[in-house]
This record gives structure tokens, sequence and C-alpha cells, in this order.
């Protein structure tokens, strides 16, 4: 059975009017590749976040479980896409570099320079957890490389991090739509729950940053005024004390 004609077996509806188009895409990439076709997909999820892996994953077990593709072939063709996805935004923080990076943020509203600095020390201690647990949190599994690629961790060390987390991510959501079969699409709203935390959490701590460096800037915009203020009041009382002073000499 071709993966199209075992895709269009989901309770005898045509999947072309209940997937979205990523996941069409990627039913015409399985049926021209194969299992390759299934890392071709998920490469392209890795430089593209919005566009679900959660979708392509399950989608690809299911195909499996047909007999279209070989089960251990998609784990391993989706996890190669993985790590050429992941190093490709890792060869782009690579080429941003910390100097170029400082520059953009230094252009920023309410971004210190100081906040790259802060990350930096973050990232040379905790890297490599962030590595390979970010590949299995929603967004950051591909946004993770970025910063990767700015510290320029070692090359091995990140190919290495990056294919074990995205081994396990993928074989969750891979095995998870063997075993389903036809019932695959369940998957997606478990993982857009998850991914609707991670938004969630996201936004959350952007408001709380913003709202913090707002203070900040007010605070310090009002502590200026006042000591230019205090700098006036002291240049205008200056004059009057020295005139006070001639009067009484010549009293």
């Amino acid at each position: 059975m071709t993966p199209s004609l075992a895709l269009r077996s989901l309770g005898g509806v045509d999947t072309s009017e209940n997937l979205n188009v990523f996941a069409s895409w990627a039913i015409a990439l399985m049926e021209a590749l194969g299992s390759i076709g299934a890392g071709v997909a998920v490469a392209v999820e890795n430089l593209f976040p919005p566009i679900p892996s959660e979708v392509v994953l399950p989608l690809a077990g299911f195909t499996a479980s047909q007999g279209s593709i070989v089960l251990w072939e998609v784990l391993v063709w989706t996890t190669v896409g993985s790590v050429v996805g992941a190093l490709a935004l890792y060869g782009l923080g690579a080429w941003l570099g910390p100097v170029r990076l400082r520059r953009i943020v230094d252009r920023m509203p309410l971004m210190k320079v100081s906040d790259v600095d802060r990350t930096d020390e973050w990232f040379a201690r905790h890297g490599s957890k962030a590595v390979f647990f970010g590949r299995m949190i929603p967004i950051f599994r591909s946004l993770i490389s970025i910063p990767a690629g700015v510290q320029r961790m070692p090359l091995v060390r990140f190919t290495l991090l990056t294919a074990a987390g995205s081994a396990i991510w993928n074989t969750v959501f891979v095995l998870a739509g063997y075993l389903l079969g036809e019932q695959w699409q369940s998957i997606e709203q478990y993982a857009d729950g998850l991914q609707v935390v991670v938004v969630a959490a996201v936004i959350v701590a952007v408001t709380v940053f913003v709202v913090m460096r707002v203070r900040q800037r007010a605070s310090a915009t009002g502590s200026a005024e006042e000591r230019a203020t205090a700098a006036e009041s002291s240049s205008d009382a200056a004059p009057a004390d020295a005139q006070g002073a001639h009067g009484t000499m010549e009293g």
C-alpha cells in the first residue's frame, strides 16, 4: 500500500479534507521518497518552527503501520532530518556571532548589551542541558540551535546532544502514530495543548520582562530628573549665597 492510499484510508474520508497543507505536503514527500521524505519534512520543520513536527511524526508512524515504509527507517531518517535542520540554525548562530548580536541588541528598545552577556554566561554553564532537553520542547526545539551557534558550542557535542534529544522526541511521536493507527490524529490535540502551555509561558515571561524593564527605565529617568533639579537648585542658590556674603562684608 502506498503512503497516499494508506493515509486516505482514514475512516474512508479523503485526507485532503482533514489535513493541513503541510501534512498533505509531507504525504507527497513520503509517497515520493519513502522514509527519507519524512526526514526531509522534519528538517524543514526545524527551520520553520511554526510548522508542527507533531503532525508529520505521527503521520509517518501511521504510514509505517500500514507497511508502506519501514518503522526503523522512519526513526533514523526523522532523527537525521532533525540534526540537519538544527545544524543549519547552528550555522546561522555561528555567522551571527556575539559581536554582531551585541550590535543588534544595542539598537533594540528595552534591551541591554548586558542581557547578551548574562545569556552567554548562562549558556556557558547550562548549554548542554539546554540543547538536549530543548529538543523536546515545542518552538524551542529549533531556536535552541541559534544560541549554541553563537556560543560556538563544540560541533560534535552539539550534534550528539541534538541527535539524542531529537531521537527521544521523534520516537515518542512516531511510535504513537504507529500504535494508534487510524486514530493518529488524536495525538495532535495533546501536542497542541503542550504548545499552548509553552507559548503561554513565553508570553508571561516576555510580559514580566517588559514591565520590569519599563519600570527600570522610568525609575532611572525619574532619578535623573531629580538630580538635574537638585543641580539647578544648587546653582541658583550659589549666587544668592555669594551676594549675602558680600553684603555682610560691606556691613
